[in-house]
This record gives C-alpha cells, sequence and structure tokens, in this order.
C-alpha cells in the first residue's frame, strides 16, 4: 500500500473527493448501472428494506411538514418516500440508471426523472426544493463535497435534507467485493461532518445506526431488520452504545462492534 492511499483507509481523506473531471467520469460510467446490476432493476423481486430505519431516524421528525416540490438523489422507485408521500406534490428524482426511468408516480405523487451530470452540477434552480434525501447515494459518487453544495444551493431557505451514508471503508475498493458495486466506499464520519458544515447545514438531528450485528441476525431468521420496529430501536441503542469504538476500516473483529452508518437531518 502506498503512503497516498493509507490516508485514504485512515480516513484522514475521502478518496474521490479531489478527483480530475476525467476520473470522475470513469467512476460514474461504473457506477451509473450498479445498483441496479445488483438486483433493483428487477422490480418484481424487489424489496426495499429501510422504511422503520428512515422513519425513526429522519421522518417521525417531519412527518407533519409539507413539501411542494422533493429532489431524491439516487432514490431508485423512489420507494423512501412512502411515509410522507402524501405531503408532497412533487418528487424529481435524480438517477443514472435506466431502469428506473419509467416510473411516473410515487405511492400515488407525480414523479419525474433526471440524468445527473457527472461532474456533480445538477441542472436545477437555486432555492427549487423543500425536501432533498440521499439515503445512501453520496459514497456512490467521487466529488461528494461538491454534490452536496449543488443539494445545499438547490434547497429552499428552511428547507430540509435527509442524509444517510455508510462511515465504513466497506472493505477495499481496489479489489472486488461481493455484494458491493465497483466505486463504492464509505464516507469517514469526520469528514462528512465537515463536509456538512462548510457547505452550510444546521444539523437538526444526527445519530448512529446499522450495527452490523443486528441486520446478520434478522437475516439468519429471515428477517428485514430495517423494516421491523424492535430490530431498528435495538440497533439504534447498540449503535450509540458502541460509538466509542467506530473505525473506518475495519480489519479486525472487535472493530466491526460498532455502527456503520450516520443518519442526519439537516437544514438550509
Amino acid at each position: 500500500m502506498d503512503k497516498n492511499f493509507s490516508t485514504y483507509l485512515s480516513g484522514e481523506s475521502l478518496y474521490g473527493d479531489d478527483f480530475t473531471i476525467d476520473e470522475i467520469e470513469k467512476w460514474f460510467a461504473d457506477e451509473a448501472e450498479g445498483y441496479a446490476d445488483l438486483g433493483a432493476k428487477e422490480k418484481a423481486r424487489y424489496h426495499y428494506v429501510y422504511h422503520k430505519l428512515n422513519n425513526y431516524h429522519a421522518f417521525r421528525f417531519i412527518r407533519k411538514m409539507r413539501f411542494n416540490e422533493t429532489l431524491g438523489i439516487g432514490s431508485a422507485y423512489g420507494d423512501e418516500f412512502m411515509p410522507i408521500a402524501r405531503n408532497i406534490k412533487q418528487i424529481t428524482i435524480l438517477d443514472p440508471s435506466d431502469a428506473f426511468s419509467n416510473v411516473k408516480e410515487t405511492y400515488g405523487t407525480p414523479c419525474t426523472y433526471v440524468k445527473p451530470n457527472p461532474t456533480g452540477n445538477v441542472p436545477f434552480e437555486t432555492n427549487q426544493f423543500d425536501l432533498v434525501t440521499s439515503l445512501g447515494a453520496m459514497h456512490h459518487i467521487p466529488n461528494v463535497s461538491h454534490v452536496m453544495s449543488e443539494c445545499y444551493r438547490c434547497l429552499n431557505k428552511g428547507g430540509i435534507m435527509l442524509l444517510r451514508e455508510p462511515i465504513v471503508s466497506m472493505g477495499d475498493w481496489r479489489k472486488s467485493r461481493p455484494g458491493l458495486t465497483k466505486r463504492e466506499r464509505g464516507i469517514p464520519l469526520e469528514i462528512l461532518n465537515n463536509i456538512i458544515r462548510n457547505v452550510g447545514f444546521k444539523i437538526n438531528h444526527k445519530s448512529l445506526c446499522i450495527f452490523p450485528i443486528i441486520p446478520k441476525i434478522a437475516n439468519k431468521v429471515g428477517i428485514a431488520a430495517y423494516n421491523n420496529s424492535t430490530l431498528t430501536i435495538a440497533d439504534a441503542v447498540f449503535s450509540q452504545m458502541f460509538a466509542w469504538n467506530a473505525k473506518y476500516h475495519r480489519t479486525k473483529l472487535y472493530e466491526k462492534f460498532a455502527p456503520s452508518s450516520a443518519y442526519y437531518v439537516l437544514e438550509k
């Protein structure tokens, strides 16, 4: 391992955030159909597995709010909007995959799909949206800082952004990893916090989640852990208890006893 790459695995720097445009375009091409190719494009077999997680860490804080225009970053079929769809007049989903582009509504709310620009510049007006969601999408993107600044720009003053991201390396992304796309890597927690602050967001709520043991046990007994309220709450409790053990690149068994994602409710 060269010295430069060691700074990425240590969590000191975010791999991809300082890429050239050529490097970004190569990354974009690799990731465009990545999530869809993992099984999401097979709509009949696709099952969204984070409803209770989203509700506990985010939607319960905004359930009474109303939104004229909402933007979903990498939201696939838009399943994440289920808890608040009736509170939204129009949903726009920014997603590179062709697999989801024929969806015209999400739980009764009109839905439009737009393909992203590899540069990370989003084709929307300043202050256009009342709500932006990015639930597990940013870690598929190289230039996270720039895309987060674009989310801030197109969000209306007083608008809300919901953000959930892995804060672990997800292994060594120079190698093939079963069940993961070619380029995805987590975002170190302190770097993610700094990006949020530097962009200008106010943090209304922050929590840790996805304690690895919870989904492992749930999967063995055929339960979707994060569609189950009890397991989701247990996950939040264990994630908070073991927050002290959180490390970016986890290679030892004891290091895996820690939360692997962070969840934010942000405000412009």
